[in-house]
């Protein structure tokens, strides 16, 4: 009878910036949709209106931004109803906005989770960018309905879809992408830098007001578009009301750009914060 000898099992890191485990991604989809399901369930519990704050919201937002920079301030909206034209800005912003900011606390965040049990890192901020579409479509079907009321209301309204329109699935997609690599990076630093808590929903409001949301690219001074170019959301923000509204400064090759920087981000986003997820929680 022969003798059984020992065998060693060792589990290492993979090694690598930019190595990902699509296989585990794939493996732990489950766990993506039950995190899905978690982040948007405890988004409104315990809330009087529940997930109607996602169209409740953006209406006050849009009622504002009208009020103080439409009658206050006189800024104009390239002949679209202020209603229709605040409300698409905000779609992409909002998305962005949410995306990024949930992203860039994930380490912290989860901190009690991925220091009992393992699966791949990167399921967590996945969960959150595709919980965060549920509150976006609610967000565009509010916009459908003010929009079919705004015709009805005036039959001469120039503002229309476009056959572009159909590639709104991948503007979301684009915004994801840069969202998901900027929360990544952020979410990354901050778990060694601390202050970094403090400097990112500054940033985040710093770059609303440079981002044509409250405002078309068509006010901004020839001059100074090229500020709003190198701006990675700017042309995505436009792109939503050329394809929504059919009025838009929308650039193709601002938009190229802004293809071209999101990729980088979010490859340099993803690496960065897998190499720091794999032993986050021996030092946190």
């Amino acid at each position: 009878m022969k003798s059984l000898e020992p065998v060693e099992l060792r589990i290492r890191a993979r090694s690598g910036w930019l190595w990902l485990d699509w296989r585990g991604l794939v493996a732990y989809r489950d766990l993506i949709v039950l995190l899905v399901r978690r982040d948007y369930v405890s988004k409104y519990k315990q809330t009087i209106l529940g997930p109607a704050w996602a169209v409740v919201t953006p209406i006050i937002t849009a009622v504002v931004f009208g009020f103080v920079f439409g009658r206050v301030l006189g800024v104009q909206t390239d002949g679209v109803p202020p209603s229709l034209f605040y409300l698409c800005g905000l779609l992409g912003w909002n998305y962005f906005n949410q995306t990024l900011t949930a992203t860039s606390n994930t380490l912290r965040g989860n901190y009690a989770i991925f220091s009992k049990v393992y699966f791949p890192r990167l399921v967590t901020p996945l969960a959150t960018a595709l919980s965060n579409l549920a509150s976006s479509g609610v967000q565009l079907l509010t916009f459908g309905v003010i929009y079919a009321v705004a015709i009805g209301a005036n039959t001469g309204m120039t503002a229309r879809p476009t056959w572009a329109a159909f590639t709104l699935p991948l503007l979301f997609v684009h915004l994801a992408s840069l969202a998901l690599g900027g929360g990544l990076l952020l979410s990354a630093v901050t778990a060694k830098y601390r202050d970094f808590q403090q400097v990112a929903p500054f940033l985040l409001n710093l770059l609303l007001y440079v981002t044509p949301v409250i405002y078309p690219m068509s006010q901004i001074p020839e001059k100074w578009r090229w500020l709003a170019a190198i701006n990675p959301v700017s042309p995505v923000i436009e792109a939503f009301r050329a394809v929504l509204l059919g009025t838009s400064s929308f650039d193709p090759a601002h938009y190229a750009l802004s293809v071209v920087v999101s990729a980088a981000v979010l490859v340099i986003g993803v690496g960065y914060y897998q190499r720091l997820a794999r032993d986050f929680v021996d030092y946190a």
